[in-house]
């Protein structure tokens, strides 16, 4: 049994809450602008994982909203230094959102927007990756691997070169003109849909299925891919993970290339059911937070056996630089216990959550925690590496079999190496690494799932 709960990052403290000794809550008087900035400040001084680089003094007052406030604030974490040169703050994690929204999204699964995601797979070439079940978009006809060439009449190329696409994406509705998979390049197979931004209900377990070698060679393998760490996630997970131990499942291929994130709970939930027999007892992840906050809410998680428990004994994770937080959070937890192969591409680097601070009708999350594995490692602020590269084909199904994927996966499973065509940093690396990586996630905030823990 889990000897602690931690504050997750769906969990909401109240503002006007209060406790003894360091726990007690920074009050907010009035919901006025300066009663919301002085809430923000208050609390990302309490709870802030680096608050002791924050400046002594701030004057609330330069700034126009609490959301500007907090972008001040998050400039203070530490300094990234890639490669390149280019220095980038640690925390692009914290944000405010409303408490309806932030509700809904990790309560439901739901979102507004049109429901789709996309990349630019080269200089303004934007490419649908995944288009939601029964979204606006989805409804429209728009399906992965479809180009975008124009929105409202506008070409890519001219949006780039002005406001970006992010800032067009926010309108609605939208006129999208779309390019199918394999489209004329002269446009003449080109269509244009209209499309109103609308509520999403996303299935955070979008596929699974027991893959069985025809020849009878290679024991049956266990594929299942999750969307995300919500709620709605759980009883779908127990449903999967009884299916693959009826079917003799002890190999997993777990396809997390487009999960941003989500609970902490639900993420120790997938844990205990890959890791839950042959890690019973162990030490699943540590969470600390600062100084301040650290006393009474630094915790340890360890496996719980389940149920639907398996005996896991090679777990193949399908990653790509959207792969964050709460997925993180799973392989490495993992890592110390079982054989965990990253397949695809690096991930993002968010090895940090937040907890949800409630005020006026808003959430702020501010990054409050790091966490560890078994080993005490955590420091992947430029993402976990892939272990065998392999390309996204977004002119293939995500899991299916000629997804390539999967055929490196199960290559892997074979041969207990790389593939000959994706071996590590090899030409198929899906893009270039960032030093601030970009979730591509349209029609609502990004931030929304990519900062999710």
């Amino acid at each position: 049994m889990r000897n602690f709960i931690v504050i997750l990052s769906a969990a909401l403290v109240a503002a006007c809450s209060s406790s003894d000794g360091a726990n007690e809550e920074p009050p907010v008087a009035a919901c006025s602008l300066e009663g919301q900035k002085q809430f923000v400040l208050d609390n990302m001084r309490a709870w802030y994982f680096w608050n002791d680089l924050l400046p002594a003094q701030v004057d609330i007052s330069q700034f126009a909203t609490p959301d500007d406030l907090l972008a001040f604030l998050t400039t203070f974490s530490p300094d990234l230094t890639p490669d390149d040169g280019i220095d980038n703050p640690v925390d692009r994690f914290s944000f405010i959102n409303t408490a309806a929204a932030d509700q809904a999204f990790f309560g439901e699964g739901r979102f507004e927007g049109f429901g789709f995601s996309s990349r630019f797979v080269a200089e303004n070439d934007l490419r649908l990756s995944r288009v939601f079940f029964d979204s606006p978009a989805n409804r429209a006809g728009l399906a992965r691997g479809q180009q975008i060439v124009a929105l409202n009449g506008r070409t890519i190329a001219e949006i780039e070169a002005n406001e970006g696409v992010n800032a067009v994406f926010d309108l609605s509705p939208l006129d999208f003109t779309m390019r199918p998979v394999g489209g004329n390049p002269d446009g003449s197979d080109d269509f244009t849909a209209t499309i109103t931004q609308d509520i999403v209900t996303i299935d955070p377990v979008p596929q699974a299925r027991v893959i069985v070698d025809p020849n009878g060679v290679r024991p049956p393998v266990g594929y299942m891919e999750l969307a995300t760490f919500i709620s709605t996630a759980d009883a779908e997970m127990d449903t999967v993970f009884a299916d693959f131990r009826a079917q003799g499942v002890n190999d997993v291929i777990l396809d997390l290339r487009y999960n941003g994130g989500g609970l902490v709970s639900t993420s120790e939930l997938l844990g205990d059911f890959l890791g839950g027999d042959v890690a019973e007892n162990l030490v699943y992840s540590k969470t600390l937070f600062n100084e301040l906050r650290g006393p009474a809410n630094n915790s340890t998680e360890f496996f719980e056996r389940r149920g639907n428990s398996m005996s896991l004994v090679r777990l193949v994770v399908i990653a790509s630089r959207s792969t964050a937080s709460a997925s993180e959070l799973v392989i490495n937890g993992m890592g110390p216990h079982v054989e965990v192969t990253i397949v695809g591409d690096d991930t993002f680097g968010k090895p940090v959550g937040q907890v949800g601070l409630e005020f006026c009708e808003k959430i702020l999350r501010p990054t409050a925690f790091q966490t560890l594995n078994a080993n005490d490692f955590g420091d992947y602020f430029f993402g976990l590496p892939v272990d065998c590269a392999a390309p996204d084909d977004l002119n293939v199904a995500v899991g299916a079999d000629n997804d390539p994927n999967i055929e490196a996966a199960l290559s892997y499973l074979d041969t207990g190496g790389c593939p000959a065509a994706a071996i590590p940093g090899a030409q198929f690396k899906l893009e270039a690494a960032k030093p601030v990586p970009q979730l591509e996630l349209r029609g609502t905030p990004a931030r929304e799932f990519a900062n999710a823990l």
